[in-house]
């Protein structure tokens, strides 16, 4: 993002990153107590080399309030391990409703954590938006609905993610959103394949 005027930045550059980069840290509500858990890679793995590596490393999802804990691990598949599909108001691991959705312009505006927010919040405040270098069809911006993208919809939008900011640092089950219900809202059905030589080491 370059410079700002008082009417917001003037320019966002989409450098293409995918949504994957956000993946490392899902905010979600609880399954067990309604209030706010965290969807994170299972601790003591190497960092990935890539964001999309984040797509196949087991997951653990942990609630502090009520101490809630549960285990994912990739499906193995010969050679291969089948990724997680990214999008939809669902964490892409245990399908649990996103803990960061609000109502707005007519839709539900989701975002994995704070700097997910973050990095929308500039993209949609900005008058002039350039392109970065991942094809349309993985980059995330390009791949965002048109109702965010349109400048009829700007102020309602940053509203709406200065709501989802907010949310991000309460945990109470009675901050929970109207919008962060379950409605079965997935991703497109398909899979990502990652080859490994060797399976991820088995968790503590």
């Amino acid at each position: 993002m370059d410079s700002a005027s008082p009417d917001g930045p003037a320019r966002h550059h989409d450098p293409g990153g995918s949504l994957a980069q956000f993946a490392g840290r899902i905010l979600v509500v609880c399954e067990r107590c309604g209030g706010r858990a965290v969807v994170v890679p299972r601790p003591g793995l190497p960092a990935p080399r890539h964001s999309t590596e984040l797509l196949f490393q087991p997951r653990r999802v942990a609630c502090a309030r009520c101490g809630g804990v549960a285990e994912w691990e990739p499906e193995a598949r010969g050679g291969a391990l089948v990724g997680a599909v990214l999008g939809g108001t669902e964490d892409p691991f245990f399908h649990r409703p996103l803990w960061l959705q609000v109502r707005c312009a007519g839709h539900v505006l989701w975002a994995y954590d704070a700097p997910h927010v973050d990095a929308l919040s500039a993209y949609v405040d900005a008058r002039l938006r350039e392109r970065g270098g991942l094809a349309p069809t993985r980059a995330m911006f390009a791949r965002l609905p048109a109702w965010m993208k349109v400048a009829d919809n700007r102020t309602d939008v940053l509203a709406g993610l200065r709501t989802l900011r907010a949310l991000s640092e309460r945990s109470a089950p009675g901050d929970r959103s109207d919008a962060a219900h379950e409605r079965g809202d997935k991703a497109r059905p398909h899979r990502s394949f990652y080859f490994r030589s060797t399976p991820y080491p088995p968790g503590p």
